[in-house]
């Protein structure tokens, strides 16, 4: 994963923890999908004058919301229930630092929410791997394989669109500054059995 970045590695034991309640990682997964699918519609929402990033932004959110029917399946399939809508702190902790970070013009801002998304996406792709190499249930196993490289592909097309657009920002200083603020935070996680927490 070292194409992400990411300074501090989950735990393996981490996994541990979600196993005791596959109910409650599977209700914030899909809702973790769910907020991705909105997110990306707001980026257009704010920048539709740029037409390839309104075109890849609007694919990404159909992926999101086809995990998200994905993961409902696999709830339904179990007899279980989709929980209400969780809180994810870790995701709140980024969102903070991006609105504190925005300097107020529009490519500060697009550029900050590109990399709040990139930096979620890639912490997500690296929990799915964590979560698909060590996870006991096997059809779960094969699930988060296959999502964990879809992804690596959304967090690239993050990255990408915040040098593309980032005018005047040192995006590749930028985005240090994220890596090295989502350390500082992550170490706080890894001990709910939620995809952030």
């Amino acid at each position: 994963m070292s194409i992400l970045r990411l300074k501090l590695p989950t735990d393996p034991r981490w996994v541990n923890i979600v196993e005791t309640n596959i109910e409650e990682i599977l209700t914030d997964h899909a809702w973790c999908e769910q907020k991705a699918a909105t997110n990306a519609i707001t980026i257009i929402t704010h920048n539709s004058e740029h037409q390839d990033l309104v075109q890849d932004l609007l694919a990404l959110a159909k992926e999101e919301i086809d995990h998200f029917e994905q993961v409902h399946n696999i709830i339904i399939k179990r007899g279980l229930k989709l929980g209400r809508e969780r809180k994810d702190d870790y995701v709140n902790e980024l969102y903070l630092y991006m609105k504190r970070s925005n300097t107020g013009s529009r490519v500060s801002g697009l550029v900050e929410r590109l990399l709040f998304s990139a930096m979620i996406e890639a912490r997500s792709c690296e929990r799915f791997k964590v979560l698909s190499e060590n996870i006991e249930d096997e059809e779960l196993a094969t699930f988060y394989r296959n999502l964990m490289e879809s992804e690596a592909g959304h967090y690239t097309t993050f990255i990408g669109y915040a040098r593309k657009y980032g005018e005047g920002i040192d995006v590749e200083k930028r985005w240090r500054e994220w890596l090295d603020f989502e350390a500082s935070i992550i170490s706080n996680y890894g001990k709910n059995e939620t995809i952030h927490g």
